[in-house]
Order: C-alpha cells, then structure tokens, then sequence
C-alpha cells in the first residue's frame, strides 16, 4: 500500500492554489505532474555537466554522453529491450509514429493496406492518412462497439497478405479502455504485417515487456510518466529498424559525408539527427527510477481503486453518461450530463481549482460514433485520492444546478 501523503510531499505543484482553491488535477492523460526529483535532476543537469554529447573529448562532453547512454540503458531495461541500440530518444510519441511511418514510405505500394483503429489519436491517424497517400496503399479501420471495445471479430477480416502495417493504441487517451494487443501483434504478424504499439497512455501505468509482447514498434512519452516535456522513446526491433531509411539527415545520424555520397551510422544514431534533448534524456532515466520506487504493482492498485470509487460516485449524479465501459479499463472516467456541453462544466469546476480535459481528446473519431461533440475527461494518477473525487463529484452537482 502506498502512503499517498508521503507521495503527494514528493509534487511540489499539489499544493498550489487555482482560483483561490486546492488544485485538483485530474487531466494525468495530457500530462502527468512532475515530483521534485525531476524538477532538482534538469537544474543539475544544467549546473553540473551541460555539454554536448557523442562529439567532444572533453570531460563534461563525457561525463554528459554517460549520463545520457545510461538513461538509454534504463529505457531498454525497464521495457526489456534485447539490445539498448533498439531504443531510440524522441520529442515524444507523435515523432516516433511519424518516424515509422515516414520509413514505411520506402516499402508500401500501392494495393498495400494500413490498419489503424477506431480509438486512435489523432497522432496515430493522420500520420498513416499522408503515407497512404504518398504511396497509394489504403487505409482500414478496425470498428469499435458501443462499449468502446475493438471490434475483435472484425480485426481478423480486415487482416490479409495485403496487410503490411498495424498501428493502435495500447491504452485509449480518450476513454480509458486497455486493448488487446498481444492477440492482436500475434494476428498480424500470422499474415506477416509490422505493428506499432502507441504507448503513450499505457507506460504511466504499466510497465511494457516489449520482448513477450513481440510488437516491432512501440511509441511512447516522458511527459505522461513524469518525466520532462519534449521527450520519449521509440523501441524498434533491430531487423526493422535496420530496414528503414533515416527520418532526418544532419549531424550525428552520418558515419561519413562526401558531396558525392553519404553513409549513415548505427543504430541507435541513424535515426538521432542533431543535438539531442540531452537533460530530457537524462531526466527521463531519472523519471523511470522514481516510478519503479514507487512500484508499477503499487500505482495500478491505487489507480483502479481511484477508478472503482470515481465511476461509483460519478454515476449517483442524474442523467451523467460514461463513455468507455470495459472490464479492461485504466483510470480514465470520460462522461457528459445530457443536456450540458461538457466545455461548460469545464468551465465552471475550473473555476473550483479542478483540472479536467473537455472536447474531443483529438479522438474526433470516437466523439463521431457516439454523435456527441466531446466529453469530460477526469484521467487519475497515483498521486490523487478519494477526497479529491469527492470535490470533483460536488463541483459537477454544482455545475449541473446552475446549467440546469
């Protein structure tokens, strides 16, 4: 069991004030909060040993380059990466999923198919849209239900020796529903088709093993698991990322430059063109120690606990619908009030110190199939309590009384 007080001391910005009240921040699935050790590990990055890294001789040049490896070396071994070449650093998710699918452009023709599901971020849609249209390859869509639940059935007749890529979320952002991606990478690769795990909303809170899973590719953020901004992993399986060709050319992604031909470095480097978010990357290793701490088991305990009490509490308030209803569910509770625009009981809780995301989630697709024009989101951390759901719940009466 987690002593939650003792967790929340480690947040600094829990105990600020919004509008003159407690903050309660419940929008984790756009951002997590960062704990002091985060925040002191960037000054010391800057204070201590700033320098530019895999270039200088020079100590600091060095003693960067370590740091930064060694964080490359947590990554691999909290996601049980074979190799720590199979781990490249990224801004974040949306670059790793344009950096595979930039690369697909050299293998996809046209007749190939892209599957891509119905719960997709629009940051795992709109990168597959421009490479079938640069290729002339078809994009496909795994259907949901009305439980937000991949349709399973469907995913195995959309599966064909056309089928050359995969792509889906582990976790929905918008509604909280886990998917099936192990059945679904062993589906894919029956008709031998890549497939991409976007991550970004399941490593807050689960650790991936991309090695049992077998994906090819899994994408996510720092910033979602309490790390820096501007950061986050791409993990490739050594053949496929030997396979594509470089996202960016520039320094560091060269093994040697003439005007009349180049060749590239290895991997990790190929795809890590120029100066690096090098205290990201540092920091990032230092986000993962902190998480591991705490324990993954500990924060799924308290999450589910946190979402068992939300969705009960939520639903004793009359005429709330929530989206996403699955026994595989993370903490995520996204629902509306009939007759009220989720944007305006945003706007009143808001003013109550409580931090919620409304709209679509850029997930305008499953807002589409259930015909409304977006939802609340409350999405839980481990740091949050029961209390805090209870504020919450109080805030949406109030909300609902005056909108009424």
């Amino acid at each position: 069991m987690l002593d939650i007080q003792k967790i929340r001391a480690d947040f600094p910005i829990l105990n600020e004030k919004v509008n003159g009240k407690p903050l309660v921040y419940f929008d984790n699935g756009a951002t997590s909060q960062k704990p002091q050790v985060v925040i002191d590990a960037i000054a010391k990055y800057y204070q201590e040993i700033n320098a530019n890294i895999h270039r200088g001789v020079h100590t600091l040049s060095q003693l960067a380059t370590d740091a930064y490896e060694i964080a490359r070396g947590k990554v691999q071994h909290h996601i049980n990466a074979k190799h720590a070449h199979e781990v490249l650093f990224t801004s974040g998710t949306t670059f790793g999923i344009n950096l595979v699918a930039n690369g697909f452009a050299s293998i996809l023709k046209p007749g190939d198919e892209v599957l891509v599901s119905a719960l997709e971020h629009h940051s795992n849609i709109v990168p597959w849209q421009m490479l079938c249209e640069k290729t002339g390859a078809t994009l496909k869509v795994i259907p949901m239900d009305e439980n937000g639940e991949l349709i399973m059935s469907q995913y195995d007749k959309l599966l064909s020796v056309k089928t050359k890529i995969v792509t889906v979320n582990h976790i929905s952002n918008a509604l909280g529903i886990i998917n099936p991606i192990k059945y679904m990478i062993d589906k894919a690769h029956e008709v031998g088709a890549a497939i991409l795990i976007d991550g970004a909303q399941a490593v807050p809170h689960l650790k991936p093993d991309v090695q049992a899973l077998d994906c090819d590719f899994y994408a996510f953020s720092g910033h979602k698991m309490c790390g820096p901004t501007g950061t986050g992993i791409l993990y490739g399986k050594e053949a496929w990322l030997n396979k594509l060709p470089p996202y960016q050319g520039g320094g560091e992604m060269i093994k040697e430059v003439t005007f009349e031909k180049t060749t590239y470095a290895e991997l990790p480097h190929k795809f890590e063109a120029g100066t690096p978010n090098i205290a990201g990357g540092i920091v990032l290793g230092t986000a993962i120690d902190y998480m591991n701490e705490v324990g993954f088991e500990n924060i799924q305990q308290q999450e589910l606990e946190l979402l068992a009490y939300a969705t009960k509490r939520l639903l004793e308030i009359e005429g709330l619908r929530i989206y996403g209803n699955s026994a595989a569910k993370t903490s995520v509770v996204s629902f509306n009030i009939e007759g009220i625009h989720p944007y305006d009981i945003g706007t009143i809780i808001d003013k109550l110190g409580i931090a919620v995301r409304t709209g679509h989630h850029c997930a305008q697709p499953i807002m589409n199939f259930y015909e409304i024009p977006g939802t609340i989101r409350a999405s839980f951390s481990f740091y949050n309590t029961k209390e805090e759901i209870d504020v919450l719940v109080e805030a949406v009466k109030k909300a609902q009384l005056m909108l009424s």
